[in-house]
């Protein structure tokens, strides 16, 4: 075995850059990749009369060529720059290398592999695979060892039992090892005599244990289907070849190649066939004759009896019969024991040069520890196809704006302990739906091997964490959110892997070069962990067909990618960053960290349409949202970091009055350029974890648990936690996120059990019995809920970016216009504006339809009933014609609709061609 093998559904052809793909209706799709890979190819043809179809092949090589060339007319190395007008002669040079080294980094992937799926699906082969053929099949990737056996409970942990060793076709060329492992045969039993008897595990697992035998149904089709005689052949397929072979190469055929006879052309021969045997009695097989029309190029034609053609045509394959010999599980357990029953420990056993080791095999999908938590021990998860999980809902629609609740199931419950999937499904998705999130957002799932880390340092990529519960309880999570029309996603760790030996990657296979760069640059500078080498083609494999195997397995929505700037440069992001593009393009930058990743969203976008990509990194490197055609790395949506450290900056540092306005408008707008694919968030899981604060923390301490209104520090809390999420959730992009409990002002940070606090998990789970009791959680819930149904109804995230037009620093009063929308802010901790004047562009009447100072909110409920609509009076103001005199309390915002306007005044901003986008949402 020299490469792998996958089932094709898609190709690179080597000399066009576009993916084909045959669809379920068969109709051919072309997409663009920024791939063309020119190969040479030598075909030699010994006859003459063939030249008219190579010129005509040579005319159609040159269209194609042709055709190709104006399809690399859409891929632009530096497109993005062109379009942000962008002059930096460096990173234009840098982005152009890039893209040349994606050609070449696609050239050598299509030298092992015939086009990207396969290349990205390796987990249909690699790791413990049930054959049909009453075998178990195991491959993993270990170029560095001797020796490869796998031993488990199933064989008494014997390194000899079931092995293969170098040399003995034990691996392939690229250090892919593969032992297969024979059902073991019940006492009593026979072995099934023909090779290819292959049995029903999943669907229709019962079919063909009706009891018939082979032979049976060998009988039963040559009575029902075969005319006499047609089976001839197909009882004797090399009847024919033989005689061939005789005449060729047997004692009375020629001896030399001078002796070989001319052969005459078809027609001569069928005539002379026919007078050797005119005188042979009738056969059965079917009538069938040669004519000769007398066209230079038909040479012979082959006319049949019409009544034969029509009974043969009129025919259905004999596809039941080769159906039926297919035993069903039953069959299969009666006969045969599972050479690895559902639920056996196992390990991979390697011999290497520095000795023996086991290791959990890379590709395991589910790991467990044992007793004392030291030893890990792989699980095999082929549950019997009646109790295994069958899916119920499909995926929703991927919506126009998401709503992410961020969530780690082992801190979900409000008991003290490590919670599973399935509380999580019964008692947390309910309230997300509750909420108003439209999607969830997991983190830690993949498994790791201590608790502490929060999922971060992982160890086995394919495996959901034991620690929650089985795959199929994972399923089951992922099913019923998909059954609340909530979409899931990953907080995916492919930036960095744990360190540890004895269940993780780190020298897998004895060498320090398998998955992982040697030396320093093999081990992050801070953190520990370990650095994947990017350029290494396996590696890839290993990555990419992770992300596709959860989509696959597990039915995954999307995926964050966690702390890119870590494997984006060599200096693992710690560094300072002026925004010069000359950081982005210089010696610290790893090519081949930025290769992968836009491989992974080509690949991913194109085999699933629907999935969303979100990129989370520090430094903001360039192009991140931009299309991988253009130059761009190809994700849907980046996260801003700044946001929620200005808040948490403001919070703990700056006293109330000195809020810059300004400085909270810029951060939370972001580039104009990028905004729209912006991810916001007040505060997630970093703020609380590990020894930091919630901001609910920050603002309440100890008072959270007191009733409305108690005290000034509690009515100042509610209102700026308020207050904070919803101008970063209203000024942002088309996506927001909130961490597990936030919403509702949870009062104590996350602290994971570790040495430094005994570990206790006294602060490892979530208070959700403070919204059972009323007062300020509850409050903040309630806002929570209409903050989301905003969204809902008026669709505000999906709008186009707001036009912030009013920023006063010195009343600390922020307003703009999204949408019908208006949002008026007063951050000033003491002064309130009767009549605040707000200029707005079109005239008429607007209705408050969210306020946080409502009592029902926990605020004071200042502003009155009659209060709630306002009408524009004609001023200028903030560059507009019209204006709002609305009323202001301290440390309050207000949402505005328009609800009745001057058409007068709409018509003649239309027919001025002014704000007619806007005009359009209003209509």
């Amino acid at each position: 075995m020299t490469s792998l093998s996958f089932k094709t559904r898609i190709s690179f052809y080597p000399n066009n850059s576009t993916l084909h793909f045959l669809s379920h209706n068969r109709l051919l799709q072309t997409i663009e990749f920024s791939k063309r890979v020119k190969v040479k190819t030598k075909i030699t043809c010994s006859a003459s009369d063939h030249q008219p179809h190579q010129q005509k092949q040579q005319k159609y090589s040159k269209k194609k060529k042709r055709s190709a060339s104006e399809e690399d007319k859409g891929i632009d190395p530096v497109g993005f720059l062109k379009k942000l007008d962008i002059s930096h002669k460096d990173f234009a040079q840098f982005l152009r290398e890039r893209h040349k080294a994606m050609k070449d980094l696609k050239a050598e992937i299509f030298k092992r592999f015939p086009d990207l799926k396969e290349f990205s699906t390796g987990y249909e082969i690699v790791g413990v695979h049930r054959n049909p053929e009453h075998r178990v099949d195991f491959m993993d990737w270990a170029p560095g060892a001797r020796y490869c056996a796998l031993v488990g409970d199933f064989n008494g942990w014997s390194p000899t039992e079931n092995c293969a060793r170098e040399g003995h076709f034990g691996h392939d060329d690229y250090g892919y090892w593969f032992i297969s492992l024979e059902d073991k045969v019940r006492e009593g039993e026979k072995p099934d005599e023909l090779y290819f008897q292959q049995y029903n595990y999943v669907d229709d697992y019962d079919k063909g244990d009706s009891g018939v035998t082979i032979e049976e149904i060998f009988k039963k089709a040559e009575d029902e289907y075969w005319e006499p005689g047609e089976d001839r052949f197909v009882k004797n397929r090399f009847e024919l070849p033989a005689k061939l072979y005789e005449q060729l190469f047997g004692p009375n055929g020629p001896q030399a190649l001078d002796e070989l006879e001319e052969i005459p052309d078809a027609e001569t021969r069928y005539k002379a066939w026919k007078e050797q045997h005119k005188d042979d009695p009738p056969s059965n097989l079917p009538p069938l004759d040669i004519i000769d029309n007398g066209k230079v190029y038909d040479v012979f034609n082959i006319a049949g009896d019409p009544a034969w053609q029509e009974k043969f045509r009129s025919k259905a394959p004999p596809i039941p019969y080769w159906i039926e010999t297919r035993k069903g599980r039953k069959a299969w357990l009666k006969k045969y024991i599972p050479g690895i029953p559902h639920g056996t420990k196992y390990r991979v056993y390697f011999n290497t040069p520095d000795g023996p080791l086991e290791r959990v095999p890379a590709w395991a999908t589910y790991v467990q520890p044992d007793a004392d938590g030291k030893q890990a021990f792989a699980i095999h998860w082929e549950p019997p196809p009646e109790y295994a999980y069958k899916w119920r809902n499909t995926s929703p629609k991927v919506p126009k704006s998401l709503r992410i609740y961020e969530c780690h199931v082992g801190i979900s419950g409000k008991e003290p302990k490590i919670s599973s999937f399935s509380d999580f499904t019964e008692k947390v998705l309910p309230h997300v739906k509750e909420a108003g999130y439209n999607a969830i957002q997991l983190f830690g799932v993949a498994e790791h091997k201590d608790y502490f880390t929060v999922g971060y340092r992982v160890t086995n990529f394919y495996a959901v964490s034991s620690r929650f519960g089985t795959p199929d309880d994972f399923k089951r999570l992922v099913d019923e959110a998909h059954g609340l029309g909530l979409l899931v996603f990953l907080d995916i760790v492919h930036s960095y892997s744990a360190a540890d030996q004895m269940v993780g990657l780190s020298l897998f296979d004895g060498s320090n070069d398998c998955y992982f760069h040697t030396g320093k640059r093999g081990h992050h500078k801070y953190w520990g962990t370990r650095m994947f080498k990017y350029g290494d083609l396996d590696v890839l494999h290993f990555l990419l067909a992770n992300l596709n195997w959860w989509i696959a397995e597990y039915q995954i929505d999307g995926f964050q990618f966690h702390s890119l700037s870590s494997m984006i440069y060599t200096h693992n992001g710690f560094a300072s960053f002026t925004g010069d593009l000359e950081e982005y393009c210089n010696q610290y930058v790893d090519k081949d960290a930025l290769l992968y990743l836009i491989l992974a969203n080509e690949i991913l976008h194109y085999l699933h349409p629907n999935v969303i990509t979100i990129a989370e990194d520090a430094t903001y490197y360039p192009g991140l949202c931009e299309s991988t055609s253009q130059g761009g790395l190809g994700f849907d949506y980046f996260v801003n970091l700044s946001a929620s450290e200005m808040w948490l900056s403001l919070l703990e540092s700056t006293p109330d009055h000195e809020w810059s306005m300004s400085k909270i408008v810029s951060t939370l707008k972001g580039s104009g350029q990028y905004s729209e694919k912006m991810l916001m968030y007040a505060e997630n899981h970093n703020q609380s974890i590990s020894g930091g604060k919630s901001f609910a923390e920050i603002l309440f301490g100890e008072v959270t648990e007191h009733s409305p209104g108690s005290n000034d520090s509690l009515l100042r809390g509610c209102s700026l936690h308020k207050m904070i999420r919803l101008i970063t959730f209203t000024i942002g992009g088309r996506a927001y996120l909130n961490f597990m409990g936030n919403e509702f002002g949870h009062p104590e940070r996350v602290e994971f059990p570790m040495p430094s606090n005994s570990f206790s998990f006294s602060l490892a789970n979530r208070r959700w019995d403070l919204l059972e009791n009323g007062g300020v959680c509850c409050d903040l819930f309630n806002f929570e809920k209409e903050l989301m149904k905003l969204d809902e109804n008026e669709r505000v995230l999906s709008r186009r970016l707001p036009n912030i037009h009013h920023v006063n620093d010195t009343k600390m009063v922020i307003s703009y216009i999204r949408g019908p929308l208006l949002f008026v802010f007063n951050f000033h901790p003491t002064d309130s504006y009767e009549k605040y004047n707000i200029g707005v562009e079109e005239a008429g009447e607007y209705q408050i339809i969210l306020n946080s100072d409502e009592n029902k909110f926990g605020g004071q409920g200042l502003i009155k009933e009659h209060q709630y609509i306002q009408r524009t009076i004609s001023k200028r103001v903030d560059g507009f014609r019209n204006c709002l005199e609305v009323p202001l309390p301290s440390r309050t915002a207000q949402v505005g609709l328009q609800i009745k306007s001057d058409l007068k005044d709409l018509s003649h901003l239309h027919s001025q061609r002014h704000c007619t986008a806007e005009f359009q949402e209003w209509k």
